[in-house]
């Protein structure tokens, strides 16, 4: 059974007026010379996200459904549930969450393509708000992770110890190599990038501009070596405090589709303002930026659509802002199914009003919010 929505259809470089009609796939676009004033866009894809709406990644099966649910309700339609750096024992229970969640999926939810690991694998002097329980990525713990089934991104810190072997293990098993949380130089994230590519899988970087050394005139750091490199995608989290709106264009100007937003949303997002929690730690969420006692800055409550407005606001046009919350990120994560408003593309879309809020969602051609 076929159904039709009409709006505005926002390709991937233009906007037309006109009805999409699908099943459970897109069958056929046809344009209209008049179609309102609400947009019709492909789902939003988060690759980066531990919690929201009270719950987080670590809590298990029901915390997933629940963060998922919250999100899908701010347009995003695939979701990557993600770690935390904390106790191995943690982080394989928590893994081991989300492939219960992937095999079973949500009824009338979001789909869950599997996990971002994000933690331990990371610097310990790189943490940012990840709490100290960073470890090496031994072969040991790669093969554990790896055979949960549900891995499909991780953040890695490539000075680590056993990191080439690592890196390797995961570009082999289709997993997204994700440099963050490092300190590495230009140099080593230059040798990572290549390492990775050479083992046929797929470089990125977690938060770019976040936990990792900055750009400088003699020391362009790894997020030079990332954004000049011809196959690396980067997670940006454009909330406006994690990264300005100024270096948000840079990088947009220099790595095109190759960049993604991603939320790094916490358990308070959408929440009431005030105190919380991030991996047992206490934090504070005040005037929609979340610090840890010292002041640093700790995840984000950042949804999709926010984030998509702040593109907006920075100078992007509507299509180039939907290939950061959607497109891109189905490039990177190797979902040619999805990802754009196409015949035959899965019938995942996010409806927007005028004013860019989401009024409705759709999953797999059922309108689940």
């Amino acid at each position: 059974m076929t159904s039709h929505l009409d709006g505005n259809l926002v390709l991937r470089d233009r906007i037309v007026p006109g009805r999409v009609t699908f099943d459970s796939h897109i069958r056929d676009l046809e344009p209209l010379k008049n179609a309102g004033k609400r947009y019709i866009l492909p789902g939003f894809i988060d690759g980066h996200v531990h919690g929201g709406g009270g719950a987080d990644t670590m809590d298990g099966v029901e915390a997933i459904e629940t963060l998922a649910r919250f999100h899908m309700a701010h347009g995003t339609t695939t979701i990557l549930p993600t770690t935390i750096t904390a106790p191995w024992n943690d982080v394989m229970n928590a893994l081991r969450a989300v492939a219960e969640v992937c095999q079973r999926g949500i009824e009338n939810g979001p789909r869950i393509h599997g996990a971002h690991l994000e933690g331990p694998f990371v610097s310990p002097h790189k943490l940012g708000a990840q709490p100290p329980f960073a470890i090496p990525p031994s072969p040991d713990k790669v093969q554990d992770a790896i055979a949960t089934g549900c891995v499909r991104v991780v953040t890695l810190a490539p000075e680590l110890e056993y990191a080439e072997s690592a890196m390797r293990s995961f570009a082999q098993a289709d997993v997204r190599v994700s440099l963050g949380h490092t300190t590495t130089d230009y140099d080593g994230a230059e040798r990572a990038i290549c390492l990775v590519c050479g083992a046929g899988g797929t470089i990125g970087a977690t938060h770019l501009f976040n936990a990792m050394s900055p750009i400088e005139g003699r020391k362009p750091g790894p997020v030079t070596a990332l954004m000049c490199s011809d196959t690396a995608y980067a997670e940006m989290i454009f909330d406006t405090h994690h990264v300005h709106p100024a270096s948000f264009r840079l990088a947009s100007r220099v790595m095109g589709d190759r960049l993604l937003f991603v939320t790094d949303a916490m358990r308070g997002t959408g929440e009431p303002e005030g105190p919380s929690s991030l991996g047992g730690q206490d934090v504070l969420i005040q005037d929609g930026v979340v610090r840890l006692p010292g002041g640093s800055l700790a995840g984000s409550v950042l949804t999709l659509d926010q984030a998509l407005r702040n593109a907006v606001q920075a100078g992007k046009s509507l299509p180039e802002a939907a290939k950061l919350v959607s497109t891109n990120a189905a490039a990177y994560l190797g979902l040619h199914d999805r990802g754009a408003i196409s015949p035959e593309l899965l019938a995942d879309f996010t409806i927007l009003d005028e004013n860019l809020h989401v009024t409705e969602v759709w999953v797999n051609g059922k309108r689940a919010h």
